[in-house]
């Protein structure tokens, strides 16, 4: 059966083997904290949470698969289109977001009756776009204006849409850019200019939100309560949920509760994906927490080795750029439970419930085995392929199987 299994399957054997540990992990997770909607909330069953997340890992995998076999140069100038329908989506949901069971969730967009998040998707497309942009200037002196139309406008318009409904997910992008123009030598003068720009808009806004609190998004003042509960304020809803997992996790001590018996996951809202983190320690402890933690490490690992084996500049900055937003997230994830960090709404990556969050991480690393699954010649590094000969040989590939 692995070895039927093996025949079809492409790229670094030990990056697969981890998104299979990480998935049953995932399984065993969700179904119990899905206990905390069907009891508490009263919606479904247990069975019922399962078999959905089954289904949402089953369209993920399928997405993996067929991306993983395609040829990762050909997300160059798929990245193009990919950025256009991603800034459409987020428009979209700019001006008319979709309330969920009368909870205002601008984020979410209800597309055939399935609610989807564009801003993890526009993630993954603008780290793609970013990574060609730097490919194709790598080693070239570019001035800060040469850049402000091809790399900082479309970064800038992503994280504008993005922010008004999901501040986090905006400083993940940002960070993310930023970081993978660090890794590819962008010139630092020109990532602190950006940075600078950044802090003092941020300034600007928190002190615009301050005196004039009625002339905002609520969002805004979700963002303020939050950083104050962090600094040591009062709000409620924010201080409950933090006590509420540390109480998760201070339970778990050594060995945990043991699989399915934590009692926090009844009390602590977002068991199932932002707070999953406190529940897997209170079930399997000390030892459980330590080992997600591990295997976070081990995938940067493999994500750090796929990418100095990558045959191209591209396919390098490719999987670096992909890859490190994931872990970044999950440290994210793991920072709100136990307070290191104010809450943020990041889902825990491979193993939170979560339809979007599934399958753009599905997506993202699809394209990362993609890299892996291509090797180079005589162990050198090849140069990128002109991007006018990849759109037309992409061009060709579409029309022969448009005729099949």
């Amino acid at each position: 059966m692995l070895g039927w299994l093996l025949k079809y399957i492409k790229g670094d054997r030990a990056l697969w083997a981890l998104i299979a540990f990480f998935t049953f992990i995932s399984f065993l997770a969700v179904y119990s904290t899905s206990t905390n909607l069907v009891y508490v909330v009263g919606r479904g069953t247990t069975i019922g949470y399962l078999i959905k997340h089954f289904i949402l890992v089953g369209i993920g995998g399928t997405i993996l698969y067929v991306v993983h076999r395609v040829k990762y140069k050909y997300f160059r100038p798929s990245s193009k289109i990919g950025l256009v329908l991603a800034i459409f989506l987020l428009a979209i949901v700019f001006f008319k977001g979709t309330t969920i069971e009368g909870v205002e969730a601008s984020r979410w967009l209800t597309v055939m009756g399935i609610s989807i998040q564009p801003s993890a998707l526009a993630l993954v497309v603008l780290m793609v776009y970013v990574a060609s942009y730097l490919a194709r200037n790598y080693g070239k002196k570019v001035s800060f204006k040469e850049t402000i139309v091809p790399l900082w406008l479309p970064v800038t318009v992503i994280t504008g849409l993005v922010v008004f409904s999901n501040l986090s997910t905006a400083i993940l992008i940002v960070m993310s850019v930023l970081l993978l123009c660090f890794l590819g030598r962008f010139p630092m003068r020109h990532i602190f200019s950006v940075m600078g720009i950044g802090v003092v808009m941020i300034l600007l806004s928190f002190l615009f939100i301050k005196a004039f609190p009625d002339k905002i998004p609520s969002r805004f003042n979700t963002w303020v309560s939050r950083v104050e509960s962090f600094m040591g304020g009062e709000d409620a809803k924010e201080g409950y949920q933090i006590e509420r997992s540390k109480m998760a996790i201070a339970r778990g001590g050594l060995i945990g509760q043991g699989a399915g018996k934590s009692t926090m996951k009844n009390f602590l809202p977002q068991s199932s994906s932002d707070f999953i983190y406190a529940i897997i320690t209170e079930e399997y402890g000390l030892i459980g927490a330590i080992g997600v933690i591990l295997l976070y490490i081990l995938l940067l690992i493999r994500i750090v080795v796929i990418s100095q084996r990558a045959p191209t500049l591209f396919g390098q900055l490719l999987v670096l750029g992909l890859g490190f937003p994931i872990i970044l997230q999950a440290l994210i994830n793991m920072g709100v439970a136990v307070e290191l960090i104010p809450v943020t709404g990041q889902n825990l990556p491979l193993i939170s419930s979560g339809g979007t969050s599934i399958l753009t991480t599905c997506l993202a690393l699809g394209c990362i085995l993609s890299v892996s699954a291509q090797k180079r010649k005589d162990g050198k590094m090849e140069n990128d392929q002109p991007e006018a000969d990849v759109e037309e040989e992409l061009a060709e590939d579409i029309i022969k199987i448009t005729k099949k």
